[in-house]
Order: C-alpha cells, then structure tokens, then sequence
C-alpha cells in the first residue's frame, strides 16, 4: 500500500497575500533583470565586435594592427563597465519602483478582500445584516456581489427560522390550550364528562397529531430525506381516484368538483403516491377556499414534453402581493384567519417540494381577492 502525499506548507506561503503578491512581482522583476543581463552578456560580444569592424574600415588600413588591438580591448572593457554600471543601476531602479507599485497594487487588491474576511467574520458570529461596499466591477467586485447576495440570503433564512420557531410554537399551542381547558372543565365538574365533551378533547389531540405529521413531512422532504418510487402512472386515473376520496367533502360544503381529463394523455414517469398527496394538498386547499355554492375544476394537458395538471377554483382569491409567498412555510393571505379553519399552513410548501423532487414546477395565478385563483403544476413526461 502506497504511503500518502506529503504536503509541505511553506511558511512563507502561509503569510498574508499582500505579501505573497508583492514577492510574486518582485520574483517577476529580478526575472526581468536576470534574462536581460544573460541576453546583453551573450549578444554584446558580437555587436561590439561589428562596431568595431566598421571603425576599421573608416579609419582605414594604415593603423597598426597591435595598436588597434589594444584600443579595441580598452575601448571593449570601458564600454562593458559603462554597461554593466548602467544596467546595475536600472536594475536597482527597476527593483525599488517594483516594489513601490507592487505594494499599491497589492493594498489594492487585498484591502477589499481584508474587508470580505471582516464582514465574513461578522457574519459568522451571526450579524446577517452585515454588508460590503462594491467598489468595482473586476472579480472582487462580483466577490462582493456574490458576499452580499449570501449575507442576504442568510439575513432571510434567519428571519423565517425565527417566523417558523414562533408559528410552531403557536401552532402547537392552541390545540393544547384547548385540551387544557377541557381537561380542567372534566376535572374541575364545570364540564360534563359526556360524549360531546370527549368528542371535542379528540378532536383537539387528532388535529395536534396532523400538525406534528405535517411537520414531520415537511422537514423530510426539505430536507430531500425521502425516496421517489417512480413508475408510468396514467394521471387521468390517480385525478379520478383523488376526486372520488374527495367528493364527500365536496358535497357537504356544497362546493361543486368537475374534471377536464382527456383520456389519451401519456403516463407520467412519477411515484404515485407522492403525485397523490400533490393532489390532495392543492384540491383540499381549493375547497378549503371556495364558499358553498363555489366550484374547483382539475383539468390536465399535454404541452410539449411535459404534462400540466391545473385546479382551478372560484373562491376567495388571492391578492398580488402575496403570490409569491404562497409556498413559503406558514405563510397566510389572511393573518387574522381561524388556525383551525385554516389548516396547518404548510400543505402548498410539501406540494412544491414534492413537485420539484419530480423535475416539475408549481405555480399560482389569481386576478385579486374574490376572482378565484388557479394552482397548476407540470411534470416533465420523459424519465429523469
């Protein structure tokens, strides 16, 4: 068995960028420095000794070969002391003007980022309202961009945390403030231990059961904790199968449920039992919000490849400004609405999330309060 990799930190390179960017540029300049000083070594010779040759010729041939020799090695030696004394001198120029720019550059660079790891820092210690300022539109300035849409992001996860801790809370203590008292009342003799009074302490318990499964369902499928079985199901007979365990409550709140589903529409690749609770959530909602004498349409179509299921009700419609929230967690039009007529608030949240576990998308239209609303969601045919 082969031992693994040996990483060596270098000290240096752990230190801080500025520096790192102010060596990188002066590793760039004494690289400069050295490749032109070997170039000007090896090409020097050869051009001095062109020079040389065509001052021979103007000179003419009357010059003593052993005198010309020896003014052209001193005249060589001078030329490559002035040379060396000069390219010594740009190099030390080159080198102290490198690293001045090199150091504004470098603070330049590294003082936006100094400021990303402070804000980061804040944030980590959960101050989400914490943001940086965008001074360009470079690669730090899309850093910052990107550092303020996170801080956002985590700013609104924290705030529907806390929304969620306290609708939870409110949730799950009505129905046992109502258990309370009830149990009072019997132990108390103000309430008599009759069947209706039994009948109501049920009712309280089973609807604190359905919350706590909601809740449950809600975190597993947020949480993607959760299995989709998928296999061709014809979704002409689930809407058929849905709408005949539904008709009873239809029927007794006078509500009227019609259904546009052509026969020859194609199977969906889709886990059956999911797509039926997608069902049941967005045809409960419709008839929890439709008065008597209302009526909720299913209809289903072939766009493409991909299926769209629509219910469409005439109840109490949904004003604009809260059509975007209408999937989030808890979230009511009507705040002030009975809890217990209201259902648990997270229904449309699971639909969602079990319609984009299948590829699909949900969405919501309504023309504003009292128009009705229609909630449709598509599901792609072709196996994913």
């Amino acid at each position: 068995m082969s031992n693994p990799p040996i990483h060596i930190k270098s000290k240096f390179w752990n230190s801080r960028l500025g520096w790192k960017l102010m060596a990188s540029y002066f590793i760039v300049i004494v690289m400069g420095v050295i490749t032109l000083a070997l170039v000007a070594e090896m090409v020097v010779p050869s051009t001095f000794s062109r020079h040389v040759m065509e001052m021979e010729e103007i000179m003419g041939n009357g010059t003593d070969p052993a005198r010309m020799a020896q003014l052209e090695a001193d005249l060589y030696a001078n030329y490559q002391s002035a040379f060396t004394e000069a390219l010594t001198l740009a190099a030390v120029i080159a080198v102290v003007s490198a690293f001045l720019v090199s150091f504004l550059v470098s603070q330049r660079v590294v003082n936006p980022i100094r400021k990303l790891m402070h804000a980061s820092r804040h944030i980590a210690a959960g101050y989400y309202d914490e943001r940086v300022t965008v001074m360009s539109d470079d690669e730090l300035g899309q850093l910052a961009h990107s550092f303020n849409r996170m801080a956002e992001t985590l700013h609104q996860t924290e705030q529907l945390r806390r929304e969620l801790i306290g609708n939870v809370t409110h949730e799950l203590r009505t129905p046992l403030t109502s258990i309370k008292g009830y149990m009072e009342g019997l132990l108390d003799g103000v309430l008599p231990p009759t069947p209706d009074t039994f009948q109501q302490v049920y009712h309280e318990a089973d609807r604190l059961q359905r919350l706590v499964n909601d809740l449950q369902e809600l975190s597993r499928v947020e949480a993607g904790a959760f299995t989709l079985h998928r296999q061709f199901v014809a979704i002409g007979t689930v809407i058929q199968r849905i709408a005949d365990r539904l008709h009873p409550q239809f029927d007794a709140k006078d509500v009227t449920l019609t259904l546009h589903v052509p026969e020859n529409l194609p199977s969906v690749w889709a886990d059956e039992d999911r797509l039926s609770q997608i069902l049941v959530n967005l045809m409960g909602n419709a008839l929890q919000y439709t008065p008597s004498g209302g009526k909720v349409t299913v209809s289903a179509n072939r766009q493409g490849d991909e299926l769209h299921i629509t219910i469409t009700d005439t109840g109490v419609g949904i004003p604009p400004e809260h059509l975007q929230h209408l999937f989030t967690r808890f979230y009511r039009v009507d705040k002030s609405r009975s809890r217990a007529g209201g259902g648990s608030g997270i229904g449309l949240t699971i639909a969602r999330h079990l319609v984009e576990a299948h590829g699909g998308k949900i969405w919501v239209h309504s023309d504003g309060a009292g128009k009705g609303s229609t909630f449709g969601f598509s599901l792609p045919l072709r196996a994913i």
